[in-house]
């Protein structure tokens, strides 16, 4: 049985293709390339600015960081966009973003086939960033539970859950039973739990690119504190910068592991599950 089910796809659809880049882009302050370097910066010092566009024959060529105008014309520090590295189209994805600002901490943003907008990672506090990352991490779950599901049958997985982990699950499940929800005992694991399962199968593991439990432990554990941070309106920049890029790489393998390309491995295979070491 494969995991892959249309439920799925319009949830992807959702959180790949719901929001764009310029859910968060700011406008492009941008001067002409002659300007003093004096004036910009201070200018850019009164705004709170790091970067700014930086025109020529009217139309934005470059852009020009606040540490470099030590003097001369602002045109003398101009800076070239990277294409592929510092620009995104209006309607990138947020993936493509966070992929750009892993590169230079700055996303340029392409309008009307010139640069109009720019995303910072200060920018990635805003709602739409939030809602995505939330939302990327909940399907991601999702998945996950169905894995263990489909990997672990008749209840295998609890074998690799300690004791203590497993006694917690019980309890809360009977907690939800008491206020007349049914859920399963599967569902009751904590978010880091459920990781550490799937760890276990090395095929799972490999799959999502982990080259060894330690790594993989790391990283849920990286994603689960910054689902508790969006949870709880924490900030999750910059402290949580590195957690983002680990959900955004690794969405993309989730589902693709998930919804069929490696549905083989959504199969239980023989014998029982493998053991913790």
């Amino acid at each position: 049985m494969h995991v892959k089910n249309s439920a799925t796809s319009r949830l992807r659809r959702v959180f790949t293709e719901g929001f764009s880049a310029m859910d968060l882009a700011e406008p492009l302050v941008s001067f002409d390339s002659w300007t003093a370097s004096e004036v910009v910066r201070k200018y850019m010092d009164c705004k709170g600015f790091d970067r700014v566009g930086l025109r020529r024959d009217g139309l934005v060529a470059g852009y020009a960081r606040r540490e470099d105008l030590d003097g001369g014309e602002c045109g003398d520090h101009l800076r070239h966009f990277i294409v592929g590295d510092d620009i995104v189209p209006a309607n990138a994805s947020l993936m493509q973003v966070v992929e750009s600002l892993a590169i230079n901490s700055q996303c340029f943003v392409l309008m009307l086939d010139q640069v109009g907008g720019i995303i910072t990672l200060s920018d990635l506090e805003k709602p739409p960033m939030r809602m995505f990352l939330f939302g990327m991490i909940t399907l991601g779950e999702m998945l996950m539970t169905d894995l263990i599901r489909f990997r672990c049958p008749n209840g295998a997985w609890r074998e690799l859950v300690t004791p203590q982990r497993l006694a917690k699950a019980v309890a809360l499940q009977q907690e939800r039973l008491r206020c007349g929800q049914e859920v399963e005992l599967l569902n009751c694991l904590q978010y880091g739990d459920k990781g550490l399962i799937l760890m276990h199968d090395d095929e799972v593991r490999k799959a999502l690119g982990f080259h060894s439990r330690k790594e993989a432990r790391r990283a849920f554990k990286e994603l689960e504190l910054l689902r508790n941070n969006l949870a709880h309106t924490q900030e999750i920049v910059p402290t949580g910068w590195q957690r983002i890029i680990i959900t955004c790489h690794h969405f993309e393998q989730n589902l693709e592991l998930a919804t069929g390309k490696l549905g083989f491995l959504a199969r239980p295979e023989a014998g029982s599950p493998s053991t913790p070491t």
